[in-house]
């Protein structure tokens, strides 16, 4: 626990301290935002240094690597990267290099349009099946890898083998809508910072959890889980949550800096490995209940104006519907990060209901 803990804190001083200077940095290169509609959320972002999100994605990495280096006391030799950290961390700075680009393209062309979604998504599959193969293939010694060819609720179902390959393309999509449901969330200053650092503090207390119940070293101790390299998922997953505490600092209303495509993109592709690593994704939606509210919103807003020409909400995704209406940013965001907390709770809830279940309680 020390390790994810001294993770946190390090990942937090680095990106609330490290912040001021990159707004510093990025003030020539402003966001440009749509406003057609005059909502009262994007009056000034005009004006507001975008790209943010380079600050926590770097945080997070170095972050990882001091909680590497907290670890030699205890063990006594160098504790090296794992593919489980190499995964997560992958798919952190992949997801981000993609939105980087876009960002750049905003800024250079000064169009919100940005990145083609053909590109993006094509981005999102490479990573995705990229590190996702790293994950299914790349076993340990003791024989466990970061993924199975099964779906998994809270641990693997046996039921529900769909092989390696099925189990890459699952992973696949959920990278690709993790990673944009993050990105639509990421509307209203502190928005996506606030709900994702509610996700990762989530990731952290199953995972630590995993690993005191870890097949690998207890395994005649009750029900446990076969899992990789738990504690590894939760010192990322605590770094990430400390370094978005941090940038929560510079980035509620009104924003300081803008997080960007780099840090949601990057941010949402963290999530899916989390749910991959943890062995939980299909409780995702549960963990991740804000994100899926807001992406409903925006389908069922689609599907309803194509089909019957008709809205159901003032505007998508929902959060801009409830500010039409009269509520101000701040009251949104703070609602929201409630919902987020909320689902979040119920889905640790439902892991540990589990636990109890599996061993007689």
């Amino acid at each position: 626990m020390r390790s994810v803990l001294i993770g946190a804190i390090v990942a937090f001083v680095i990106s609330i301290f490290i912040t001021p200077f990159a707004i510093k940095l990025l003030r020539r290169w402003q966001q440009p935002v749509r406003n057609e509609l005059g909502l009262a959320s994007n009056e000034g972002k005009q004006r507001t240094p975008t790209m943010g999100g380079i600050v926590f994605v770097c945080a997070t990495v170095i972050a990882y690597a001091v909680g590497h280096v907290s670890l030699l006391p205890l063990q006594g030799r160098p504790h090296l990267p794992t593919v489980t950290g190499l995964m997560l961390l992958g798919l952190l700075v992949g997801g981000a290099f993609i939105g980087l680009l876009d960002d750049i393209l905003k800024v250079v062309k000064r169009h919100p349009g940005g990145l083609a979604g053909r590109y993006k998504i094509l981005g999102q599959i490479v990573v995705g099946a990229g590190f996702g193969a790293m994950a299914l293939y790349l076993p340990s010694p003791e024989g466990y890898t970061v993924g199975t060819g099964h779906l998994s609720l809270v641990r693997d179902l046996p039921w529900a083998n769909i092989t390696e390959i099925g189990a890459l393309v699952v992973f696949v999509l959920v990278v690709m809508a993790a990673s944009n449901s993050v990105n639509l969330t990421d509307g209203l200053d502190g928005l996506a910072a606030g709900s994702t650092a509610i996700v990762m503090a989530a990731y952290v207390v199953i995972a630590f959890w995993q690993y005191r119940h870890w097949c690998a070293e207890v395994p005649k101790l009750g029900p446990c889980y076969e899992v990789r390299d738990p504690l590894e998922v939760a010192l990322v997953a605590g770094a990430a949550a400390g370094a978005l505490v941090g940038f929560l600092w510079w980035n509620t209303s009104p924003a300081k800096i803008i997080m960007g495509d780099v840090g949601s993109l990057g941010l949402g592709c963290l999530i899916a490995g989390m749910a991959m690593a943890t062995r939980t994704l299909l409780l995702l939606p549960v963990v991740c209940g804000l994100f899926v509210f807001v992406t409903s919103s925006r389908i069922i807003q689609y599907v309803s104006f194509k089909t019957t020409g008709k809205r159901v909400f003032r505007m998508s995704p929902i959060h801009h519907h409830f500010e039409m209406a009269g509520w101000s940013e701040v009251t949104i965001v703070t609602r929201f990060w409630l919902l987020a907390a909320i689902s979040a709770s119920l889905a640790i809830g439902v892991f540990f209901a589990e636990f109890l279940r599996a061993a007689g309680g």
